[in-house]
């Protein structure tokens, strides 16, 4: 088994990221403040960018602060923004707020994710919510798409499936055609387009269709309908790769019916 290890060259991943981004040498020379000589220099190789012009780069393009780390190493260089375990003390003033706004939430469910839509914590209503969809059975997930997508978990209690998942596929393939290095948004796109009764439509990005105003969800199960519509808190202006990741997705009742269900399952 031959594994090409070699690190992608700084020239090739910002051809990359530019074709991604739909700019010409042009286009991104002119926002990067440098001729467009230049820049075709340095994707071909030929000139070695210095720190400063990577970073001017990464900006035109608005690189993911995860992938200017990237950007500056295929380049020879030390990352640049650092990325804290949540677990750490620094992190405790974040920790503090996430809390909070998941506690503020109830009775409603509220999770944070990270990018990639992989919960790392809910709030006590997300468990019980999720706890009577699935008749006190645990999730094989721990990931929103997964949970959506899977016809093992609560996907057959979503009486909106088709307009739910179209909208989760439409925001997947914004990330994977938004971040062409990430490799797992890749893997995870192709693993929930390969469940059954996904339409084979879905495969090739939608870029016709508006996105909903808001993102509903309707369950349905034993006799109960719960509507909710979602959305989505994030930290402003971050300077942490862990929290510039991180969303705190917080649902609200879409009907008094639904608003009464939480309630009684918070008393009981």
């Amino acid at each position: 088994m031959n594994l090409d290890l070699r690190p992608v060259p700084v020239g090739a991943l910002l051809r990359e990221w530019r074709a991604a981004r739909r700019l010409s040498q042009l286009d991104l020379a002119l926002d990067a403040e440098i001729s467009a000589r230049h820049l075709s220099c340095i994707e071909t190789g030929k000139a070695q960018p210095s720190r400063p012009l990577l970073m001017r780069l990464a900006d035109a393009l608005d690189m993911p602060l995860r992938e200017r780390n990237a950007l500056l190493h295929a380049a020879g260089y030390a990352a640049a923004i650092p990325e804290t375990r949540l677990d750490t003390p620094a992190m405790e003033q974040v920790n503090k707020a996430i809390a909070f706004i998941l506690a503020q939430q109830e009775p409603y469910p509220a999770f944070l994710m990270n990018r990639h839509w992989d919960i790392l914590a809910a709030n006590n209503a997300a468990q019980r919510v999720n706890g009577f969809l699935l008749d006190g059975r645990a999730s094989p997930h721990a990931n929103m798409l997964r949970h959506a997508f899977d016809p093992a978990d609560l996907r057959p209690r979503i009486a909106n499936w088709h307009d739910l998942a179209g909208t989760l596929i439409r925001h997947l393939h914004a990330l994977v055609a938004g971040s062409p290095t990430d490799a797992k948004a890749r893997a995870l796109l192709d693993e929930v387009l390969a469940f059954p009764g996904v339409p084979p439509r879905w495969r090739v990005r939608d870029l016709d269709t508006a996105p909903a105003p808001l993102l509903t969800t309707e369950f349905v199960h034993r006799g109960v309908t719960l509507r909710f519509f979602s959305t989505i808190t994030t930290f402003g202006t971050p300077r942490d790769i862990t929290i510039d990741e991180l969303h705190i997705e917080c649902c609200f009742p879409m009907d008094e019916a639904t608003a009464q269900f939480c309630r009684q399952l918070a008393g009981a």
